[in-house]
């Protein structure tokens, strides 16, 4: 029986467990990259484990999310990342060089290579052949250290591509007619490898479009074959020598099919609040509209922004209509500006941001109150952009541009023929904005710079074999990690700061859970399904961990979020009766006995709902190690235990 792409790749990463869908499997890094947001915690995690050098073969930090340098925190923070970077052997990637995943695609991620990151969108190198995952920031650092890092070993979903796209129909597309079958819950527990003829018509841009937003899928990554098109792309990047074939076998059996026809698309847009809620455009019809952001980690490449260009040249954006318009590297903005692109766009009237992650994480370009914002992002959680009632619309550039011009969600069929764009042979290289790290020599020299914002890592205390703890707080299905740890302007420059930023804690369900849970100093929370979707970001667990937060208890997880709270020691548990979940209330007293026993030898456990006077039972599903790093109090006490 012949082995998926996806599979491959494992095995020959694999160290411990065995490829069972299900089973906890063990796999070496060979690269890491970290983001300015989560990077800060990251290298304070990698410090604590004092590991003198990076043992990874490549490891990355980049500043895109925070820069806008409103205060002296986000530039504290990228000084010491920086410092650190130089330090301990990781390449820097300085603000203004672009957002960590076009960037990492364009001029490091690999084929057939391992790659983990403290950002959710990771997967994006799956356009290149890679297998790419997104992680909590400690097990980055681990992983930095040489350590091994854990997965449950997924299930392979084919998705095989027939025909063509058509023109003016993007892969964008693709990826929400994926959204819309499986919807954001449709992933968890998979890997979705692209397969097919219509592989071939898709440049490495579009199919990093494709993985990219397979994370809103809640999928471990997504990954492409490493073809003859990923070949012309290296070799355009000066990196051909990184270019190995890879393909799944002819005889491949994989978990799942989906079948999708290229020409059978067009032109679609998910709808607020979610990912997968994926209408045509002709069925929402002329919409009026606010606002057009084209740019983020899904649709920032140089080809996304020439077909931009091409639908803005000559034109005036319209007059009720903000368009703003961010490149996604320093590499892209070079070749816009040295083919007059650029000018093409700032004729038209865009407005030109930083290559960075900008409104796409609520860092400025809030629409106005009640506004309609078509965004060419891969998230519209509700609140996101920074406006509590924006509406927002992911669309591909084509359906952005187009309907920056015509004031209404527009068709971009109705251009008529569309031209062909190619890559180029040869994109501009210049890596000047990416500092190495300074000789294993001379590393002694270095001085790590802090900043009075950087707090040390919250302490995590060993398991207590008793937790009779309130629920603090009950929420609903699909609760995000922009829910439970808010970003934007306001509260990203706190990330290094856990108790400053814990003030924020899940603020956009219950402004006053903070204080209340500071009273009460030890808590539960109950939840819905896919509780925790959305990003990496370990805030999400490290937030409530200083607020007190013991356990969490839903119908479902979402896998990052639950491996995060897991590493900060907190123990996630789902009822194995949701219908439990609707007898439990806010401020019930719950207690738990014998819960170190439990957890080492069980995969259930009693919970006694004190105040309403009744019992239920918990599901633990947890590998022997993750039991063992709840008991020892979290990943960082398991890692010095077990050093």
């Amino acid at each position: 029986m012949g082995m998926t792409l996806a599979q491959k790749i494992l095995k020959a990463h694999l160290v411990s467990g065995k490829m069972i869908a299900g089973e906890e499997i063990g796999i070496k890094i060979d690269q890491t990259l970290t983001q300015d947001a989560t990077g800060t915690m990251a290298y304070l995690e990698f410090e604590a484990m004092g590991v003198p050098r990076v043992k990874t073969e490549k490891s990355v930090a980049y500043i895109d999310h925070n820069t806008l340098q409103n205060g002296f925190e986000n530039a504290d923070d990228h000084r010491f990342i920086g410092s650190v970077c130089k330090k301990h052997g990781i390449y820097f990637s300085r603000p203004g060089n672009g957002i960590c995943h076009q960037v990492h695609l364009e001029r490091f991620g690999i084929p057939g290579k391992t790659l983990i990151g403290s950002d959710s969108h990771t997967p994006t190198g799956g356009g290149i052949g890679m297998i790419a995952i997104g992680a909590g920031g400690m097990d980055v650092a681990v992983a930095m250290g040489g350590g091994t890092y854990y997965i449950t070993c997924p299930k392979i979903v084919k998705v095989e591509l027939k025909g063509k796209l058509s023109p003016w129909v993007a892969a964008k597309d693709v990826i929400l007619e994926v959204l819309r079958r499986l919807s954001v819950k449709g992933g968890v527990g998979k890997i979705i490898e692209y397969c097919g003829e219509g592989v071939s018509t898709l440049s490495v841009p579009e199919r990093a479009t494709i993985t990219n937003m397979g994370a809103e899928l809640g999928a471990t990554t997504s990954i492409f074959p490493s073809d003859e098109v990923t070949r012309q792309f290296l070799k355009a990047q000066c990196r051909e020598e990184d270019y190995t074939p890879l393909s799944a076998d002819s005889d491949a059996v994989y978990d799942e099919e989906v079948v999708i026809d290229l020409s059978a698309l067009e032109p679609m847009a998910a709808c607020p609040h979610s990912p997968d809620n994926v209408k045509t455009i002709s069925e929402i019809g002329p919409m009026k509209i606010d606002q057009v952001c084209i740019g983020s980690c899904t649709n920032s490449s140089l080809l996304d922004m020439l077909k931009v260009a091409h639908i803005l040249k000559g034109k005036t954006v319209n007059p009720d209509v903000s368009l703003a318009i961010a490149p996604g590297s320093k590499q892209v903005l070079n070749m816009l500006a040295d083919c007059g692109a650029l000018g093409t766009m700032i004729d038209a009237g865009a407005r030109i941001l930083e290559s960075a992650c900008g409104p796409c994480i609520g860092m400025g370009q809030s629409p106005n109150s009640g506004g309609i914002s078509l965004r060419t992002f891969n998230r519209n959680f509700e609140g996101r952009s920074g406006t509590k009632d924006g509406q927002i619309y992911l669309v591909s550039p084509e359906v952005a541009a187009v309907s920056a011009l015509s004031g209404v969600l527009t068709d971009p069929r109705t251009l008529g023929d569309m031209p062909e764009f190619k890559l180029p042979e040869i994109f501009t290289i210049n890596d000047n904005m990416v500092v190495p790290p300074v000789s294993e020599e001379d590393m002694d020299k270095v001085e790590v710079l802090r900043g009075p914002n950087i707090k040390p890592f919250p302490v995590s205390e060993p398991m207590a074999d008793e937790i009779d703890a309130k629920c603090s707080l009950k929420v609903g299905d699909n609760i995000t990690t922009d829910h439970i740890m808010p970003a934007g302007a306001k509260i990203l420059p706190l990330r290094s700061n856990i108790p400053k930023i814990s003030e924020y804690c899940f603020a956009v369900c219950d402004e006053k859970f903070h204080d209340r849970a500071l009273e009460l100093k030890r808590s539960v929370i109950v939840g819905g399904s896919n509780y925790g979707q959305g990003s990496s970001r370990e805030h999400a667990a490290l937030a409530p961990l200083y607020l007190g937060v013991k356990a969490v208890i839903v119908k479902s997880f979402a896998r990052i979020h639950m491996a995060n709270l897991i590493n900060a020691g907190i123990i996630p548990m789902t009822f194995v009766n949701e219908s439990d979940y609707d007898r439990v209330s806010q401020m019930d007293e719950l207690k738990i006995s014998n819960l170190i026993d439990a957890v080492k030898n069980s995969d259930t456990v009693k919970v006694s709902d004190v105040t309403a006077g009744f019992d239920f039972e918990v599901r633990l599903d947890l590998s022997q190690r993750q039991r063992e790093m709840l008991i020892a109090g979290g990943l960082l006490n398991y890692t010095k235990e077990n050093a």
